[in-house]
């Protein structure tokens, strides 16, 4: 795998978004040629329109990383991958009208511009069916070779075996006797030499899954496989990369204290991610305003009550802000005084309510929170201070989520449904220690772009 500033991005993907960026500037290389011969003008030298060209591919490179062209299910599934690419390119080409109004250089001319879409979306369309259907979904997977047969190794086993997996196990080793729980794995005594064994079953990687590793690391055969140009890794380390989260059964302090993560207090991120929060927030509450008026209305209309409200939140190291959000719940939704958590068909809600939840429209006011530095753009999401108290006390590690700015969209919200549990509590925070961990201003364009396809295909949303 390519690791891009830390996160983590297959090789198969890595080349596939190269090879389809290439496509994108052929198809408006191919268009402006078209334009040319039947406007009967001199295509002139590609340098002229080089400008036109890298906007086009750019514009739609990120529609096509923002709808989630490049998630498991649109690399196995070619209906949902058009899907998406036609949701893509339909993106692509509002961004590129925005672009032409500011900079009309900038782009394509309108004709070239259609004739560029239909290309590029014939074009792209025949690279899926050609890598996803003919090559096949394996053509996306990598080999690993498991050290162990425990719970652990089943865990690696379950994960290779869950849809969209990007995973092959090629086998499993057993490293003690009292290993069983995977029935296929091969005794490690019936295996002369465990290096040639892994080029055997042409494997690119070794997991170490054992149960127990003191005194029973085989540190010798571990050298021999590293010297054949394999790579060894710990379970912790690899579930962490294949999934984009900390796995918490297998993370240990040590493993977290000797890794090189939890860098954002790093000067120089920091005042770039306040200086793009700050530019972002005031845009948005911009162009946000008459959204945020309309929402407010409706809201009055619809139920009585205060169209904002205002609600205690936990933030950066711990201390405790305000959140201002549009008021989506009946006044008397805790009644009680006690802290509720959001149900799926929650009958406290709203009809307006469902209708700006789903849109995110009600996150809007928070705006402001980020504007005042109290909040980020991306970060982990906030929590009430009698949620945080009791998930403090059930689930490690929860208080390192706090080393982080919280945000309106995070990485835990755009790979995680929305959490009404402690369960649910656990799952998200292993994704916001991964943020926490390797926080990067790519890993934020990642998440920014992803909350693009969260917003308009809201299947989290409560």
């Amino acid at each position: 795998m390519f690791r891009l500033f830390k996160h983590y991005v297959p090789h198969a993907v890595v080349w596939l978004a190269l090879i389809e960026f290439i496509a994108l500037l052929g198809s408006a290389e191919v268009a402006w040629h078209t334009y040319a011969h039947f406007a009967g003008f001199d295509a002139g030298k590609l340098s002229a329109r080089a400008a036109p060209l890298a906007t086009f591919a750019i514009a739609n490179a990120l529609a096509m990383m923002a709808t989630g062209l490049y998630s498991s299910e649109a690399l196995r599934s070619m209906r949902f991958a058009t899907a998406r690419l036609l949701a893509a390119i339909s993106l692509g080409v509002i961004f590129l009208s925005v672009v032409g109004f500011l900079f009309p250089t900038a782009t394509l001319w309108r004709v070239n511009s259609l004739y560029a879409m239909v290309i590029a979306i014939a074009a792209l369309f025949v690279i899926r069916l050609i890598l996803t259907q003919s090559a096949g979904a394996d053509a996306f997977k990598r080999r690993i070779l498991v050290l162990g047969a425990g719970k652990r190794a089943a865990r690696l086993q379950a994960l290779a075996e869950a849809p969209g997996s990007g995973l092959v196990v090629a086998g499993f080793v057993a490293m003690s006797a009292s290993e069983r729980t995977v029935p296929d794995a091969v005794p490690r005594e019936d295996i002369a030499n465990l290096s040639d064994h892994v080029v055997a079953l042409g494997a690119g990687e070794v997991v170490l899954a054992m149960e127990e590793r003191r005194g029973s690391l085989p540190l010798s055969d571990l050298l021999r496989v590293k010297t054949t140009g394999v790579h060894v890794n710990d379970i912790a380390s690899f579930i962490e990369r294949e999934t984009g989260r900390v796995d918490l059964a297998t993370t240990n302090p040590s493993a977290l204290i000797f890794s090189d993560g939890f860098s954002a207090g790093q000067r120089i991120s920091r005042v770039g991610k306040r200086l793009f929060d700050i530019v972002a927030s005031l845009l948005v509450l911009v162009v946000g305003l008459p959204l945020i008026l309309i929402a407010g209305m409706a809201v009055k209309a619809d139920s009585r009550g205060p169209i904002l409200y205002r609600q205690s939140r936990v933030g950066l190291y711990g201390e405790a802000y305000d959140v201002l959000k549009i008021r989506s719940m009946r006044t008397d939704a805790e009644a009680a005084g006690k802290a509720v958590w959001a149900a799926e068909n929650d009958p406290r809600i709203t009809r307006v309510g469902h209708i700006i939840r789903k849109a995110r429209i009600d996150e809007l006011p928070q705006l402001w929170c980020v504007l005042k530095g109290e909040m980020s753009i991306v970060g982990p999401r906030p929590e009430r201070p009698s949620f945080v108290e009791e998930l403090e006390r059930e689930l490690p590690y929860y208080a390192e989520r706090h080393m982080v700015k919280p945000g309106l969209t995070g990485w835990a919200q755009i790979n995680y449904p929305y959490g009404a549990s402690v369960e649910d509590a656990r799952a998200k925070l292993e994704y916001d220690l991964y943020y926490a961990k390797n926080y990067s201003p790519f890993l934020d364009l990642l998440i920014l772009l992803q909350t693009v396809r969260v917003v308009l295909w809201p299947e989290g949303a409560r």
